[in-house]
């Protein structure tokens, strides 16, 4: 299971890594640049509309440089490339593989997250069956999906009081926005554009989300200090 003693950035790859287009070897710099510039809890590889053999050749490409910083490496929708690849998890939405098809392909020892949207009823069900995390959002509006109703940051407040299973916040996340998640209690910030699309660079979105995350939980602790 990938740990959270404190909120954590857990990065998703950018919607354009396409094989064949964004050159994979360019990339795997990019990334290897940016898992050296913070702390990274894992990395989900998220490949819409590609052959097997693309998410297989990206697989093999971008997962030993997440091992050699021991982070996660996870993989979007497809548990049967999961298990077959030797990845550290997989993360399924409603619409993918129902839970426990990945939990068994999968097995008891390896990551299964689950998209839970804005739905505590989601997240509660996942939970009970076993699941290591479960991802609510969006909270913003991102480059590449506009959201009609964005999530409330107080879910993250409700699940962290009532659950031991970690939440993941997604969608649109940045290092200016992202305090107000943080403060609500999420144990990771799911980010892809907010590193791949920054200003200076992937590494140097990396360390923004390190210190943004670090600077709220900074005034959580003053503020729940000065509470008690």
């Amino acid at each position: 299971m990938i740990s959270a003693q404190v909120c954590r950035l857990y990065l998703i790859t950018p919607g354009s890594l396409v094989i064949g287009g964004l050159a994979l070897d360019d990339f795997a710099r990019d990334l290897e640049a940016a898992l050296g510039a913070g702390d990274v809890a894992c990395l989900q590889l998220r490949l819409k509309d590609v052959s097997d053999d693309a998410i297989r050749e990206a697989t093999r490409r971008l997962q030993p440089l997440c091992r050699a910083r021991d982070v996660a490496f996870l993989l979007n929708d497809r548990p049967d490339l999961a298990a077959e690849l030797d990845c550290d998890g997989v993360h399924v939405g409603q619409e993918d593989t129902p839970y426990d098809e990945a939990r068994r392909r999968m097995g008891a020892d390896r990551i299964v997250g689950v998209t839970c949207k804005q739905s505590r009823h989601l997240a509660m069900e996942a939970a009970g069956a076993g699941a290591d995390y479960v991802a609510f959002g969006a909270f913003y509006s991102s480059t590449t999906k506009a959201v009609s109703r964005q999530a409330d940051p107080e879910i993250l407040a409700w699940w962290s009081e009532m659950m031991e299973v970690p939440s993941v916040a997604i969608g649109g996340i940045m290092a200016e926005n992202c305090t107000p998640l943080v403060a609500a209690g999420a144990d990771f910030l799911a980010v892809a554009g907010g590193v791949w699309g920054y200003l200076g660079g992937p590494a140097a979105g990396v360390a923004a989300i390190n210190a943004a995350i670090a600077a709220a939980s900074q005034r959580v602790a003053s503020t729940q200090e000065a509470k008690g």
